[in-house]
């Protein structure tokens, strides 16, 4: 029954869906509100392309930012989440790899927040992934935990989620963080970069995942039918958090394919994956005070 409930309120949500995510988008936040280091001079308008199927895909992004999802006071649990979409860094998929899941988020009481970042691959692109968009991810990490506080948000018990490509920053972030810089000037970098939790669904490059101990524990998602490199890929990434001693949890679902992100389309067992990652939060002790 619980599990009805959630998935009927769900599909409720995503049936406003296209409404919030044109709504939310006034109250984006830039990182940098006086420019993205890197992006000097670009003034090129951002593009949005919306699909037959209603998709807001976006590129030519030259202003980062992120996009909150705030639960109400009395509702929230002080969990909080940085969703970063995919796209093969050429593109960003912004409902049903981010704004689909912080609705959710948000309606179960965890803070969400959808970011957008700088396009190393998109045609003529000057960035880079490990400069730019690895900056974009660590400069959002830094912002909600300066704002923990006006956002009911426990600082230690922020995570980050990514798809495809924004699984790729998810792990960068976790590998080359800082603990903040103590004398700068300005107060967001002060903040540290590390993510307390990570969410790998179906991620690009996991080859690349190469846990250590000290890293933070993680949820895995794919499905059965993904490219070779993912469905093999992340079970092999499994495989490395456990020997590294990191505790994680695998998810290969028989059906999806890559790009399945979280959609209308609640009937399909894939579909319930973010009910799997609540609950893996919940037992992982994220979403309650330590």
């Amino acid at each position: 029954m619980t599990r009805f409930l959630r998935l009927h309120s769900f599909a409720l949500l995503l049936g406003f869906g296209i409404h919030f995510a044109l709504a939310d988008q006034a109250k984006e936040i830039l990182l940098w509100p006086a420019g993205a280091p890197g992006s000097e001079g670009k003034t090129e308008p951002e593009k949005v392309r919306i699909t037959q199927g209603g998709d807001h895909v976006v590129s030519s992004v030259h202003r980062p930012s992120i996009t909150p999802y705030i639960p109400d006071p009395s509702t929230a649990n002080g969990a909080a989440v940085l969703v970063i979409p995919g796209g093969g860094h050429s593109a960003l998929w912004m409902d049903h790899e981010g704004y689909n899941l912080a609705q959710v988020l948000q309606s179960h009481g965890t803070a969400a927040f959808v970011l957008k970042y700088r396009l190393a691959r998109e045609t003529n692109s000057t960035y880079t992934i490990a400069t730019h968009a690895l900056a974009d991810t660590q400069r959002a990490l830094r912002l909600i935990r300066s704002h923990a506080a006006e956002w009911h948000v426990d600082p230690k018990r922020l995570g980050a989620v990514g798809f495809s490509a924004g699984g790729e920053l998810v792990w960068l972030a976790s590998d080359r963080f800082d603990s903040g810089k103590s004398v700068a000037e300005d107060p967001i970098e002060r903040q540290p970069s590390r993510p307390s939790f990570l969410g790998f669904i179906y991620p690009g490059r996991s080859g690349d995942i190469q846990p250590s101990t000290n890293s933070p524990p993680a949820f895995l998602a794919c499905a059965f039918d993904d490219r070779k490199d993912i469905a093999e890929g992340l079970a092999e990434v499994y495989l490395r958090f456990k020997r590294a001693g990191v505790p994680a949890e695998l998810h290969v679902y028989s059906s999806g394919g890559h790009g399945f992100g979280l959609r209308s389309t609640a009937t399909r067992p894939v579909n319930q994956w973010a009910d799997r990652f609540e609950e893996w939060m919940a037992e992982s002790g994220f979403l309650k005070p330590r």
